[in-house]
């Protein structure tokens, strides 16, 4: 039985050249990457030119990749540049359509249909919430929130320094409570 490589293995055979290796890493990352660039440009198809443009710049700037450093937040950055530039470039400000994770009922229980309604309610009107945030803030809760990200990664990803993905969090997470209190009075 063979173990999974490490990454920083895959990288370092990548950057000699190894196309194998890069296509592991490909496919590693493939699903983040797309989301990374959803999240930025706010459309499918061009998320997917995105990340899949992201994956070439990434493979031609391998030489300038500092050996040791993490993988992902130095792809996510890439993808979400290229993400970046395609909204630029089509002149659009879309809007970030985030989905809500899917809510199992605490217990196994079958939830009813009045509160399955409730729940897909408070999900649309947090989405709206967040939609109506600055891109920056959005952005920040994308990553921190939906991709999972930690805060390193998420400042790595966005460009940012560790402190303003700290601040963007809090101001973010200040106005949706904000916002959704105002919703509810």
């Amino acid at each position: 039985m063979s173990r999974p490589q490490e990454e920083s293995e895959l990288v370092e055979r990548a950057r000699r050249g190894d196309e194998r290796a890069y296509e592991e890493l490909v496919r590693r990352h493939q699903g983040i990457a797309f989301r990374t660039a959803y999240f930025v440009a706010g459309d499918a198809s061009d998320a997917e030119d995105a990340a899949q443009e992201g994956f070439v710049k990434a493979y031609r700037a391998l030489g300038r990749f500092r050996a040791g450093a993490p993988f992902r937040p130095w792809l996510l950055q890439i993808v979400a540049n290229e993400a970046r530039n395609r909204r630029r470039s089509a002149g659009r400000r879309a809007g970030l359509a985030l989905r809500a994770a899917v809510e199992i009922p605490s217990g196994g229980t079958a939830s009813s249909p009045e509160g399955n309604l409730l729940a897909a309610e408070d999900r649309e009107r947090l989405l709206r919430a967040i939609n109506g945030l600055p891109e920056e803030h959005r952005l920040v809760i994308a990553c921190r929130f939906f991709l999972d990200l930690s805060e390193d990664e998420t400042a790595a990803t966005l460009g940012v320094r560790h402190g303003t993905v700290k601040s963007r969090t809090s101001r973010a997470l200040a106005r949706l409570r904000e916002d959704l209190e105002e919703g509810n009075a």
